[in-house]
């Protein structure tokens, strides 16, 4: 997820040496970096057939949580996303902060701090080493589990989470090799126990107005989609702290969209994907390489400094069509290397008019005015989504203009009142498969290449 807007924790010993070692790590890394072309001889080849479904697997499509009168919930990773949506967490009635975990031990304090200064006991804290999640997934005192760790981690710490028995989600990307993303569905139908994405950008304001307008028939039949993550990070990507230690290491190793999550969850939901629907197949091309270079060459000064070893490879722009089962097209691009206004794109449009959004604007066939856009506004009153009308006025004060406190609070209630959630391990799956799909795709020149089904078969429900 972007950033939040809040100030940064001081640059630790920690991440001055991870910060000096960065480049021989960036061009000699394995494991957690390799590219999805890995895996084209097995999986990659034909990403559309699933692995053999485990011994006594069964599905978690609208399996409901156990009801939880007082969600004891942990955080891996308390870095500043991390404790943003710790701050969501802490909002939420009903909610009991049990443990916290990270390899630098001052952001775990920080975090443990805004747990007692809630009013909550101190939660016990996990600091010693990359692995002490494997001790705090261990603990019985553990309802759910949300990491927020670099993406790397993200994998080892859900499935660690679900061979103790405990529901977990991540940060986007949910993974990043079609390996690990089965590994994902299969240890989570295992388990019996959830595993998902939190895609805040689900919980947005427009988009969850928009959903309810596409399913009211307002734009008639849904046709094509829209969807991005196009975001000028250049100075993030190169700080000496924060995401600037390991974040821009994913563009020496990937020529793909890297964070396709945050456009096409929400488009996804429009499109009622694994509910009548699927992902059936894509392809995909990147631009070349400049922005990540030419920052580099107009701020980094010292010649000597290890950056000026890395050659990155992630095209600057990526644009992928995706087609679904029932002939929907889903335009989904990708671009954090270049000045740009922020977008995602949200778009959809059906047999009887459309919404684009930034800036957010609508067009029904026969409205007023002619062919020209109208404002969402007059959307509103009859199509706000009953989350935003109950809690707006309290999730304006949270992260990403309220989405953040929405997917919390919501979060909560399912588990409180014993609801499945609203995004299952299949739709975290299919969200992030665009990743190595994405390198496969523009590796073999934009050939097209079948979407797995995750759900094995359920997504016709």
């Amino acid at each position: 997820m972007s950033r939040p807007d809040n100030d940064h924790a001081g640059l630790s010993r920690r991440d001055l040496i991870k910060s000096a070692a960065f480049a021989g790590a960036a061009l000699g890394a394995t494991g957690a970096f390799t590219p999805a072309l890995a895996e084209s001889v097995t999986a990659g080849s034909n990403p559309d057939l699933a692995p053999p479904t485990p011994v006594g697997a069964k599905t978690m499509k609208g399996v409901p949580f156990e009801r939880h009168e007082t969600v004891r919930i942990a955080i891996v990773g308390t870095g500043l996303r991390g404790r943003s949506v710790l701050h969501e967490f802490l909002g939420c009635p009903g909610v009991k902060i049990t443990a916290l975990c990270d390899n630098v031990p001052e952001k775990a304090r920080m975090a443990a701090k805004m747990v007692t200064d809630a009013g909550q006991p101190a939660p016990a804290l996990f600091t010693d080493g990359d692995h002490a999640f494997e001790k705090l997934v261990q603990r019985d005192d553990i309802d759910y589990i949300h990491t927020a760790t670099p993406w790397e981690w993200h994998v080892p710490v859900m499935l660690a989470a679900l061979k103790a028995g405990k529901h977990v989600s991540s940060e986007c990307p949910f993974g990043s090799t079609l390996k690990e993303l089965w590994d994902l569905v299969d240890a989570s139908e295992k388990a019996r126990r959830h595993c998902l994405q939190l895609e805040n950008c689900n919980y947005g304001y427009n988009e969850m107005l928009v959903n309810r307008m596409v399913h009211a028939g307002v734009f008639g039949e849904p046709l094509h989609g829209a969807a991005a993550y196009l975001h000028d990070l250049r100075e993030i990507l190169f700080e000496d702290r924060d995401e600037g230690l390991w974040r821009r290491a994913w563009h020496t190793k990937h020529n793909a969209n890297l964070y396709p999550t945050h456009g096409l969850g929400p488009v996804a939901w429009y499109l009622d994907i694994h509910k009548g629907d699927k992902f059936e197949y894509m392809v995909s091309m990147s631009t070349q390489e400049r922005g990540l270079t030419i920052h580099r060459e107009e701020t980094v000064k010292e010649k000597s400094n290890p950056k000026w070893q890395e050659q990155y490879m992630t095209g600057d722009l990526n644009s992928s069509l995706i087609r679904t089962n029932k002939g929907r097209t889903i335009l989904l691009q990708h671009d954090v290397s270049n000045p740009r206004p922020y977008s995602r794109l949200n778009a959809i449009q059906g047999t009887k008019g459309l919404f684009e959004d930034y800036p957010a604007r609508v067009y029904v066939d026969g409205q007023a005015g002619g062919e020209r856009w109208g404002t969402i506004d007059s959307w509103k009153a009859k199509f706000e989504d009953p989350l935003w009308t109950k809690l707006g006025e309290q999730a304006r004060n949270g992260g990403h203009g309220g989405m953040d406190f929405v997917m919390a609070w919501r979060l909560v209630q399912c588990l409180h009142e014993g609801l499945a959630p609203d995004i299952d391990v299949y739709d975290s799956a299919a969200w992030s498969a665009p990743f190595p799909l994405s390198e496969i795709s523009v590796a073999k020149g934009s050939t097209p290449v079948k979407f797995p089904d995750f759900t094995r078969g359920n997504w016709k429900a």
